[in-house]
């Protein structure tokens, strides 16, 4: 055991030094440096949303029933002034529509940590402390608007970005847990055990994805919520670990011929232990690279599969809920802020897509980064 041992040190060391190459390229990738700090703002803003948002994720004002987005006025007889809104009167137009005026007869700064609605920080304590607002129940702030029952969009946003944003770590996970042992085996044992897990590999990949999403999601149309998010988590897993496998069994046939494989197994280290401690490490580069750049691809089916009405369900929400709402041309053109939430799940994906490349790039020697 002694020889492992060595062995195994020896590994670590060369898997240390190759992290800290991976580093250093990664942070002359420009991009992938944007992506990554745009997804790590969008994760904070998300962690706070009660704190951040004026109201509760299900409050419904009935009195601003597709409002639009509260105007911010930062000027005063033609010179700078603390940022500031007017109250809104409801009128209607020339064709009997509903239309929200500002009421200019007084004017409400902006204030921040104002006392508002009672929410619960995670379940850690109870708080009525939010980051921005008027002060004052008779005057309300929508960044982004309201939906047809009041609901004030920003907090709707902010509240839906949990269930988006979460969605891709939960089924990585569980794509991890499920494509990682299979594709040792089938790599490092052959014989049947590959011929087994491959022809299991191919009878799923037959299934085309997204009827198979649907068809998937429509067992569970009677759940709760939170049972319907893990049975999401676990159809894309489901569906998406046979990628993974297959590539992964792929650097297995490769990594058994290595030397280090060779030396582990003459120093009489057991096949689990060969897998799990030599092989196994030694793809850690690229399981990194496809977690990265799989995580926008459950984002987009989530927010497909709520935006059918076959996710998550009200009172829940987002991002793909949220944007179920502009489902028509008459909708868009009356209330084009309910588009908002696609904006949302736009930056996200490009901001994952960026930071996966940079971290392929950085993994890859062969690869130029930041033109050098």
């Amino acid at each position: 055991m002694a020889e492992a041992d060595q062995v195994d040190e020896v590994e670590r060391r060369k898997r240390r030094s190759q992290w800290r190459r991976m580093w250093r390229r990664f942070r002359r990738h420009t991009l992938g440096q944007i992506g990554g700090i745009i997804v790590l703002v969008i994760v904070m803003i998300v962690f706070l949303a009660n704190f951040i948002a004026p109201y509760n994720f299900s409050s419904q004002h009935r009195d601003y029933a597709n409002a639009p987005p509260t105007k911010i006025h930062f000027t005063d007889d033609g010179g700078l002034a603390w940022p500031y809104v007017y109250g809104t009167k409801k009128e209607y137009n020339e064709y009997y529509e509903k239309v929200y005026v500002e009421d200019k007869s007084e004017k409400y700064p902006i204030k921040f940590f104002v006392q508002g609605e009672k929410y619960s920080f995670w379940g850690l304590f109870e708080s009525k402390i939010h980051f921005f607002g008027t002060g004052t129940p008779k005057v309300r702030i929508f960044l982004f608007g309201t939906d047809k029952f009041g609901r004030d969009l920003f907090s709707r946003t902010l509240w839906g970005g949990w269930i988006s944003l979460l969605i891709g770590p939960f089924a990585l996970i569980t794509t991890l847990v499920i494509a990682i042992p299979m594709g040792l085996l089938s790599g490092y044992l052959g014989g049947w055990v590959d011929m087994l897990v491959q022809r299991i590999i191919e009878v799923i990949m037959a299934f085309p994805k997204l009827p198979l999403w649907l068809a998937l999601a429509m067992v569970v149309q009677g759940l709760p919520s939170a049972y319907r998010f893990f049975f999401i988590v676990a159809v894309f897993s489901l569906v998406d670990w046979t990628t993974l496998a297959r590539t992964l069994r792929g650097l297995v046939l490769s990594a058994r011929e290595e030397d280090y494989t060779m030396a582990a197994q003459a120093a009489g280290a057991s096949r689990i232990r060969i897998m799990f401690r030599h092989i196994l490490p030694n793809t850690t580069t690229y399981l990194v690279v496809a977690s990265t750049l799989s995580i926008p691809g459950w984002i987009i089916g989530e927010a497909s599969i709520s935006y059918l009405g076959l996710g998550i369900k009200e009172p829940q929400t987002s991002w793909g809920l949220l944007l179920s709402q502009a489902n028509n041309l008459e909708t868009i053109t009356s209330y084009p802020w309910l588009l908002i939430p696609g904006v949302f799940i736009v930056v996200t994906v490009l901001a994952y897509n960026f930071f996966g490349d940079g971290i392929r790039d950085a993994a890859d020697p062969f690869t130029t980064v930041g033109g050098k």
